[in-house]
C-alpha cells in the first residue's frame, strides 16, 4: 500500500518530465487547508492534492474549495484504491493522476488533464507571496512602496495596477526565486528599512 511519503519524490520526478521549467513547493497553507504540493510553472501555479491508498475523502470537500480559490489549475494524485471513484469527489476541471506500485516503483497514469480553474481568484492567489516578494513586484512595476500600509492594501493596489496576464508571470517568477534559507533576513531587512 502506497503512502503519501512513498508518492512524493517519484511524483516530483514525473512532473519534472512533463514540464520544461518547474518548481515544487511542499505544504503551503492556503485558506483553511494546506496544499500538499504547489507546482510553479512559468505562467501559472498548480495545486496538487495527494490522496494515498491510506487516505480518506473526509477533508476533501473543504480542500477542493480552498484549492479552487488559489490555483490556476488543480490536480489530485490518488492511489489505485481511489482511482475509480475520485472523479465523483472533485470538479470536472481538476486533473486526475493515478499511482500504483509496480515492482517496488511508483507508476503514474494521467487519467484526466487539468483544465483552467474557473473559480480561481487573483485576490487569493496573490496571498501566496511574502511581503518582500510583493515589494519586488511593486518595484518592477514602478508602483509606490506603500511601506506603512498593510499587506492587504498592497495586494489590492497591485491587483488594480498590474495587468493580470503580466501579474501571472510575475507571481510565478517570485515563487521560482523564493529562497527559504534567506527569507527571514529579507523580511527583517524589509521591516528595518
Amino acid at each position: 500500500m502506497l503512502k503519501d511519503k512513498d508518492i512524493r519524490e517519484p511524483l516530483f520526478d514525473f512532473l519534472e518530465e512533463q514540464h520544461t521549467k518547474i518548481r515544487i513547493i511542499e505544504e503551503k497553507t492556503m485558506g483553511k487547508s494546506r496544499a500538499d504540493v504547489i507546482m510553479v510553472l512559468e505562467k501559472e501555479v498548480v495545486g496538487i492534492e495527494i490522496k494515498s491508498d491510506a487516505d480518506t475523502y473526509a477533508r476533501l470537500k473543504r480542500q477542493v474549495k480552498d484549492y479552487d480559490g488559489y490555483f490556476d489549475r488543480n490536480i489530485i494524485v490518488v492511489g489505485s484504491r481511489h482511482a475509480h471513484h475520485v472523479s465523483e469527489h472533485v470538479p470536472d476541471w481538476w486533473g486526475i493522476i493515478s499511482v500504483e506500485e509496480i515492482q517496488g516503483l511508483c507508476d503514474f497514469y494521467l487519467l484526466r488533464e487539468a483544465l483552467p480553474n474557473p473559480k480561481r481568484k487573483m485576490s487569493h492567489k496573490i496571498k501566496l507571496l511574502w511581503r518582500p516578494e510583493l515589494a519586488h513586484i511593486q518595484q518592477i512595476n514602478q508602483l509606490p512602496a506603500y511601506r506603512q500600509k498593510s499587506k492587504d492594501f498592497v495586494r489590492k493596489k497591485i491587483l488594480e495596477k498590474v495587468p493580470e496576464e503580466l501579474l501571472q508571470t510575475q507571481i510565478s517568477d517570485e515563487l521560482f526565486e523564493r529562497d527559504y534559507t534567506t527569507i527571514q533576513a529579507e523580511i527583517d531587512a524589509y521591516k528595518g528599512s
